[in-house]
Order: structure tokens, then C-alpha cells, then sequence
């Protein structure tokens, strides 16, 4: 849940449009932007024709330190991705030329110069990133590990970024990762394109990679992080893509309606300022009404399909939230029955806390605390930031202004955006200026 309180060109020669030689920060930053903004989309496509995906990484990870080496003497090329792809290319051939004899070798060289037909008979799935994701989906692979792995091998994530969307330590998550990518090459776990009887299957997993993407991207509200506001824009178009290649799965459509509700809100997250604006205070005419619409086509087709899910119930969550646009008042009944239908289906501590909140406000603060600290017993609250700032306005409508004192210290602590934190800051001090 995201916090409730809340696509290169032929070629690769050429020199920068700057012209000239690059010196050496110049190149490291484009090397940097380009591993932001395209990582997974050129593994995507160098694992497109082989289907082995160990391989097209290792091949990009040596082309990256072929840039690193070659762009501050010889400057930027215009294209970096075409250059990086070239090169990953030929160290890929490179390595089935060293590693193969005779028919399967040219076989494979084939395919990676770009010639003849990619192995396996797999679904038309329009998109390398998207077909690449269903790959990663493979039953033989852990349940869990399915949308980590997604993340880091097709969104470039690093262990960081996806140990934060799962609410689990960049140790344990690198790990997880390494030991998943062992498996799949000690099981020759074969990465072919699923055909489309298989999609189905595999979609729980996909939709939820989509949507940790999107929850990152759209962590930063005001678009000042170009590189997160990207993976927002990438996440709603794969999104997208599902739902097109998928009409009749409603938890695709589910999920899709749910970022389209959250990205109709992004506009009404700041103040002219760019100053942070809680949910409850958002300037409703701010709103984007058409993707609104949109979102509530996609929910009630979704309803027509015959089975209900985590997404279809989150995006019901947000539509419920749209009544405060249409008549000024929050519809917090039908919220906290969604919310209890979502808690039932989910134990994801991110749904307990948005429950609590919505318990406080049918039926008050206590009853929101008493919520909040029957979910403590889930470790993974203790560094999210979320739950300590629900924690700390219950504590002071309570009046235990010392105890919510200590939860904003934490909540600030915890928090990354400047904005929020300085939103936190004010809480806080309204707090302590009552009791003085």
C-alpha cells in the first residue's frame, strides 16, 4: 500500500552534442543517469534473444566499466545506450564463442548478432522490460524473491531501494538476491517467455514489482528527483501494458486504477511553496478528474470479472476517497470496511497502520492506538516511518504529549524528503506549544 496519510536508437559512435572530448565527471554522471534510467531495459533486451539473463547482466556490468574507462578519453557518444548495448553485445558473443563448439554455438551467435529467431515460442508480450518481468516469474523460483529479483534484473533497483519497498534490511535482501540467483543457474531454471496460458500464473508476482516501482516513484510528490519521478511514468506505463495484454485479470485493472487514483493526486501534494500537504488538507480541485474517471472505469469493469483482490481493493480504497471531492466530507465507514476486508487478506504492516488511521476516525484515537499496538509485534515497524507518525498524532490526540514527542523524533528521523520532515517538525512543536 502506498503510504494512505498518501522507454534506444541505431549506432554507437559519435561524441557528445557538446563536442570535443569529455572530461572524466561529465562521463561518470552519464554513465550514472544512463544506469538509472535505462539498466533494466538493455538487460531486458540482451536477455531478449537468449534467455539467459546471469549472462546479459554480467555482459552490461562489463560494458558500464568499458565507459568508465573509454568515455573520459574519448568523450560521451551521443547515444550511451547504443554504445553500452554494442559492447555488452560483442562481450556476449565473445563469451559463447569461448564457451561453445560447434552447431549450438553458432546457433547462439546468431541470435546475439541480431539474426535469426529468439528460442522459445513464448506470448507476444509488447514490451522486452514486461516479457523479461513474466520471465522472472518462473514457478521454480521462490515466491517471494519473484518481484525483488524483478526490480533489481528490469528496473535496476538496488538492494537498498528494494530491502525499503519490502520493508526488510539491505543485507537480508542482498542476500536473498544472490542465493535466488545461484538457484537459478545451479537448476538451470530455463528463462524462456512464458506462452500466454502461462501469464496468469504469473502475474501476482509482476503486478506487485509494477506497483513497489510506483510506490518509489512516487515517494518524491513534487518531481524534484527526476530519476524516481521516472519510475512512477514507467511503472503506469507497464501498468498499462498488463492490463492491455491481460483484459480480463481484475487485479491487473485493480492495479492500474490504483496508481491512476494515486497519480491524480500528485498535483495537490504541495503547497505553492512546495511545502508538504497531508492527504486529509490536499485541495480536492487539484485533482486530475480525468485519470479519476478513468481509474473508476477500470475498477468497475474489474468488478464485473468475477473475483476480488488486494489491488482491486486498494484502488477500491482510493475511490472511496474521492467521495470527499464530490460532496466535502470523507467517507471513512466505507474506508475502514475496505480497509478491514484488506487487513483480512493481507498481514502486510503497511495496511495495519493505514486501518488504524482510519480507525481513528470512526471511532477515535484510542481505539486507532489499541489498533496500532496490536501490529508492533511485526518488526518491520520499527523503521517505518509511516507507523511512527500515525503512532505520534494518536499518542497526541490522547494527550500523552511526552510518548508523541518521542514517535515525531523517530517519524523525522526515519523520514527522507526535506518536506515531510519539516511537516513532522511542525507537529511536533504544535504539540509541545499546548502544554506550554
Amino acid at each position: 500500500m502506498i503510504g494512505g496519510l498518501e522507454e534506444g536508437g541505431s549506432g554507437a559512435g559519435g561524441i557528445s552534442a557538446n563536442g570535443g572530448a569529455m572530461g572524466g565527471p561529465p562521463a561518470y554522471g552519464t554513465a550514472e543517469a544512463v544506469a538509472r534510467r535505462s539498466y533494466g531495459k538493455l538487460v531486458a533486451f540482451l536477455a531478449a534473444r537468449t534467455q539467459d539473463v546471469a549472462a546479459a547482466e554480467d555482459a552490461l556490468g562489463d560494458a558500464f566499466a568499458a565507459a568508465l574507462s573509454h568515455w573520459p578519453r574519448s568523450g560521451v557518444p551521443s547515444n550511451p545506450e547504443a554504445w553500452l548495448l554494442t559492447v555488452a553485445r560483442r562481450k556476449m558473443i565473445d563469451t559463447a564463442r569461448r564457451a561453445r563448439n560447434g552447431e549450438a554455438a553458432a546457433a547462439e551467435l546468431q541470435l546475439l548478432a541480431g539474426r535469426g529467431e529468439s528460442a522459445g515460442a513464448g506470448a507476444e508480450i509488447p514490451d522486452h522490460r514486461l516479457a523479461l518481468m513474466f520471465v522472472c516469474a518462473h514457478p521454480a523460483i521462490d515466491a517471494g524473491i519473484r518481484a525483488p529479483l524483478m526490480l533489481q534484473t528490469v528496473l535496476g533497483f538496488d538492494a537498498k531501494m528494494i530491502a525499503s519497498a519490502f520493508l526488510t534490511s539491505p543485507a537480508a535482501m542482498g542476500k536473498r538476491l544472490v542465493r535466488a540467483k545461484n538457484k537459478i543457474r545451479q537448476a538451470g531454471i530455463p528463462f524462456a517467455v512464458p506462452g500466454r496460458e502461462e501469464l496468469a500464473v504469473r502475474l501476482g508476482a509482476v503486478l506487485d514489482a509494477i506497483y513497489a516501482a510506483f510506490a518509489e516513484g512516487w515517494s518524491i510528490p513534487d518531481g524534484t528527483d527526476l530519476a524516481r519521478r521516472d519510475l512512477a511514468e514507467e511503472a503506469l506505463f507497464l501498468g498499462r501494458l498488463v492490463a492491455g495484454l491481460l483484459p480480463d485479470q481484475p487485479e491487473a485493472l485493480g492495479l492500474l486504477a490504483l496508481m491512476l487514483h494515486a497519480e491524480a493526486r500528485r498535483p495537490a501534494r504541495r503547497d505553492e511553496e512546495g511545502e508538504y500537504v497531508p492527504f486529509a488538507a490536499q485541495d480536492t480541485a487539484r485533482w486530475d478528474w480525468q485519470m479519476i474517471g478513468l481509474a473508476e472505469r477500470l475498477l468497475l469493469h474489474a468488478s464485473t470479472l468475477g473475483s476480488i483482490g488486494r489491488y482491486q481493493l486498494e484502488g477500491a480504497l482510493q475511490s472511496a476517497h474521492v467521495h470527499r471531492r464530490r460532496t466535502g466530507e470523507g467517507n471513512w465507514p466505507m474506508v475502514l470496511h475496505l480497509y478491514d476486508a484488506l487487513h483480512a487478506l493481507s498481514s502486510s504492516p503497511v495496511v495495519a497502520v493505514n486501518r488504524a488511521l482510519a480507525i481513528a476516525e470512526v471511532e477515535g484515537a484510542v481505539a486507532a492506538l489499541e489498533a496500532l499496538y496490536a501490529a508492533t509485534a511485526d518488526v518491520r515497524l520499527t523503521e517505518y516511518q509511516p507507523y511512527w507518525a500515525a503512532r505520534a498524532e494518536m499518542l497526541a490526540r490522547t494527550g500523552a504529549t511526552p510518548e508523541a514527542c518521542h514517535a515525531y523524533e523517530v517519524a523525522i528521523g526515519l523520514e527522507r524528503d526535506p518536506a515531510v520532515r519539516r511537516f513532522l517538525q511542525r507537529r511536533r512543536e504544535a504539540v509541545v506549544s499546548r502544554c506550554e
